[in-house]
């Protein structure tokens, strides 16, 4: 025995530090932060009410150029709020730029007016630009 502590060497017990579930929380937590980061829609333009649609799937924004239409009429090119004359000539540029891979993503708010988006999308097919996506919310199912 050991002077003092009154416990036998051979029976004391010593800390020992669990490292299992430690392992178990950690894979936890970065499962739910992938998810979470999944589930992001990261949107190259400005904040607007998309319109809702029921068959809307989920898009890649990365490579794309948006163009925003605001409630308002204003258009912003990702997100900068420009004049009629700056958006054509910036939507020349980037179809030169990338000639045969040029994608525009359509961001408008469901308050803006129809002819402003078709007027939009004409310009947009007249520089030449082929792929053309409309960005729209998941509808709410009654």
């Amino acid at each position: 025995m050991h002077a003092g502590s009154g416990i036998a060497p051979s029976t004391r017990k010593r800390a020992r530090i669990e490292i299992i579930p430690l392992i178990d929380v950690i894979f936890f937590l970065l499962a739910t932060f992938v998810l979470f980061t999944l589930s992001l829609n990261k949107s190259g333009g400005l904040p607007v009410l998309l319109p809702a649609s029921s068959t809307s799937v989920p898009r890649d924004p990365s490579g794309t150029a948006t163009i925003t239409v605001t409630g308002d009429g204003s258009i912003a090119w990702d997100k900068d709020l420009i004049t009629l004359d700056e958006f054509l000539a910036r939507l020349q540029k980037y179809r030169l730029d990338y000639a045969g891979d040029a994608r525009i993503l359509i961001n408008a708010d469901e308050r803006a007016l129809f002819a402003q988006v078709v007027y939009v999308t004409d310009q947009v097919r007249i520089a030449g630009i082929p792929k053309i996506y409309i960005e729209t919310r998941v509808a709410q199912s009654k």
